[in-house]
């Protein structure tokens, strides 16, 4: 049972997935960061930082804080397009730069594609 699970453990997937989990989560902190840092307080110029985190209504004595709600959304749309506009894009643009373009290969005419091309030489040969 314990080797079962050593093996599971010690699976190349696994380990790739471990990796990318902890990348991940260490560029989302870098992304973060730089949507808080930089991108937010540019919105601040023209706008006002967006934070709607006073915003809520009551119900019954029940108060539902929509305005955290629209302040992460808003911040998830930032940083969508961050990692979009600064991400992807230039990615996709590097990998068409290098992509190298496959020619199809030529196939080669089939036998009964050669006896008749032999036939068509043949009747234009003829006077």
């Amino acid at each position: 049972m314990i080797s079962g699970f050593q093996k599971f453990l010690l699976r190349g997937n696994l380990i790739d997935l471990a990796v990318g989990v902890l990348i991940g989560a260490a560029f989302g902190k870098v992304v973060d960061t730089f949507t808080k840092g930089i991108i937010m307080p540019i919105i601040g110029i023209f706008g006002g930082v967006p934070n709607f985190d006073a915003l809520k209504f009551t119900i019954n004595k029940s108060e539902f804080m929509y305005g955290t709600f629209l302040t992460s959304l808003i911040s998830f749309v930032i940083t969508a397009a961050i990692i979009y506009f600064f991400v992807i894009v230039p990615f996709n643009a590097l990998m068409d730069r290098f992509k190298r373009e496959e020619k199809p290969a030529v196939a080669e005419p089939s036998n009964e594609e050669k006896l008749l091309a032999e036939i068509r030489d043949a009747l234009r040969a003829r006077p």
